[in-house]
């Protein structure tokens, strides 16, 4: 059975019809062709998929879409000039840490990792390497080991605490 729900998607407002079954990451990839979340393993245990659902990470191939009606969805793309009112040339402190730090290198896992580590930054703005670790411990990476995330994502919460 298909119904019509309205998801604002990095500020945008949408209407999308979809199906009982579809999930948000369908909607997200297919219907709005925004495939920087990537569908990695559809079972949420990759974290590739990670979007922030009101504020809080979520794996969105576990997450119907009929269950996000008149939710705020935030993708990787939203976050380009997200700390910059708006300028859309500005990458994220997160994504420009990402890049100097080497923390991005097959790119797979990075949309998922930049979007719990948004969610990290917005709830505790000067983490430790502890809170870190648990924030991204649904995101796996096959690529890095770890720690070149971890530096990045300490680099950037000083970016936007103004320490840079």
């Amino acid at each position: 059975m298909d119904h019509n729900i309205y998801l604002y998607v990095n500020g945008s407002a949408y209407e999308v019809r979809v199906n009982t079954e579809d999930t948000l990451l369908e909607v997200i990839r297919e219907k709005l062709n925004l495939t920087g979340t990537k569908d990695g393993c559809q079972v949420g245990e990759c974290g590739a998929c990670t979007v922030l659902l009101d504020g809080r990470p979520v794996n969105s191939c576990l997450v119907l879409a009929v269950e996000v009606d008149g939710c705020e969805v935030m993708t990787v793309e939203g976050l380009i000039g997200a700390a910059n009112l708006g300028d859309k040339d500005t990458l994220h402190p997160l994504q420009q840490a990402f890049v100097e730090y080497g923390a991005v290198q097959c790119g797979f896992c990075t949309p998922g990792m930049l979007m719990s580590a948004k969610a990290l930054l917005d709830e505790s703005p000067n983490p430790t390497g502890i809170q870190i670790q648990q924030a991204l411990r649904g995101n796996l990476c096959r690529c890095t080991g770890y720690k070149k995330i971890e530096q990045a994502i300490i680099r950037a919460a000083e970016v936007l605490e103004g320490e840079a």
